[in-house]
Formats: C-alpha cells, sequence, structure tokens
C-alpha cells in the first residue's frame, strides 16, 4: 500500500496558518519572523514552535479554532485526499485542538503536537510531533511512504520516505527540502497528477 503523508502549512492549505492567526490578533511581527527562520531553516523547529506556541497560547483555543477552520485550502488537493482517505494522512506540528476543525474540512486522518489547555489557554506543551517517526511508522508497517512538503521542519520526513515530493504550490521550498526531494511541484493540477501515479 501506497501511504501520502502531508505536511498542512502551505502544502494543503493556500496559507501558512500561524501567521494568519498572529495577524488577527496583532502578534503579526513576532510569529513571522519565527516562522519565516523555521521554513529556511535558521532556527530549529522545536524552538521556534515552543516560542510560537508561548506567544499564541495565551489566546483563545476557541477563537484559534474558528479561525483555523476559516483557512483556504487547495481544493484540488484536499480532493484527492477525500478520495483516498484510507491511504492518506497528515502530518503536522500545529497543536489538534487548534487544527480539529480545519481538518474536518480535509476528511482524514492526522497526527499533530498537544498540550495542556487551561482557562481556554495553552498551559504547556506535552507533545511536539515529529513528522519522521511518521514515516518510520508506516514504512515498519511495510507500506510505500510518499512525504509531500515544504518547510525545512519537513526535511528528515523527506530524507526517510521512500519518495519525496517538494510543494512550491504557496512559496518556494527550503533548501533542505530541494535536497531530499524526487519531485519539485509548483501546481496542485501537477501535484495530483503525480499523485495518481504513485497511488
Amino acid at each position: 500500500m501506497t501511504r501520502f503523508v502531508f505536511d498542512l502549512d502551505g502544502t494543503v492549505t493556500s496559507e501558512e496558518t500561524l501567521p494568519l492567526i498572529a495577524m488577527h490578533f496583532g502578534v503579526t511581527a513576532q510569529i513571522a519572523s519565527l516562522t519565516e527562520e523555521t521554513m529556511y531553516g535558521n532556527m530549529p523547529f522545536i524552538e521556534s514552535f515552543i516560542r510560537r506556541v508561548n506567544i499564541l497560547g495565551k489566546l483563545p483555543i476557541d477563537q484559534i479554532s474558528d479561525l483555523f477552520s476559516t483557512v483556504p485550502v487547495y481544493s484540488k488537493v484536499v480532493e484527492f485526499i477525500r478520495e483516498h482517505r484510507d491511504n492518506c494522512v497528515v502530518a503536522t506540528g500545529n497543536l489538534g485542538f487548534w487544527i480539529d476543525k480545519l481538518m474536518e474540512k480535509v476528511g482524514c486522518l492526522y497526527y499533530c503536537s498537544d498540550g495542556q489547555v487551561r482557562d481556554n489557554g495553552v498551559e504547556k506543551l506535552t507533545y511536539i510531533l515529529k513528522k519522521e517517526n511518521i514515516v518510520d511508522m508506516y514504512k515498519n508497517n511495510g507500506e510505500k511512504v510518499v512525504f509531500i512538503g515544504d518547510g525545512n521542519n519537513d526535511f528528515e520526513a523527506m530524507r526517510r520516505a521512500d519518495i519525496s515530493i517538494a510543494s512550491g504550490l504557496t512559496h518556494k521550498p527550503a533548501k533542505s527540502v530541494l535536497s531530499a526531494a524526487n519531485y519539485l511541484i509548483f501546481s496542485e493540477e501537477a501535484l495530483c497528477r503525480l499523485l495518481n501515479q504513485l497511488l
């Protein structure tokens, strides 16, 4: 069986989610800087993620969840995922209680980070997803794994996958991702054609 593992931000969604949330709550500069530094490998993902959660974690979870549900997605990519939901999963560092409503629209199994909630805010992180662990899990089950991503934090998962696709749908993929990729795609039509060939 072929297992497609998708990054969420900029791969399934047509915008990076955390900057969108930050803009709504007026903390754009801090979040945008951290996101960009992480995307291009200038800051380790875990350090950046902890810092971003420290900023956004003080904000109301229910409002963040509602905002996530409005983030635009690539309709053809989501159509592929829904048509092949048994083959597709999403792996994202985002917190589950932030993205649950968004993932209802996507319609497949997903793996994410987790945290302890108190008074409608994030009290502390309890688990930070490493996407490569998801790749390893499916490979250990004997499945062929195709990983689709764009950011530096996708590199290790892409390096371990059987086939890796660098997604240039939203922005230019990180250099590390390009070095690990078997394919580089710039349109969702081309991506979906390739995914169908790899089924």
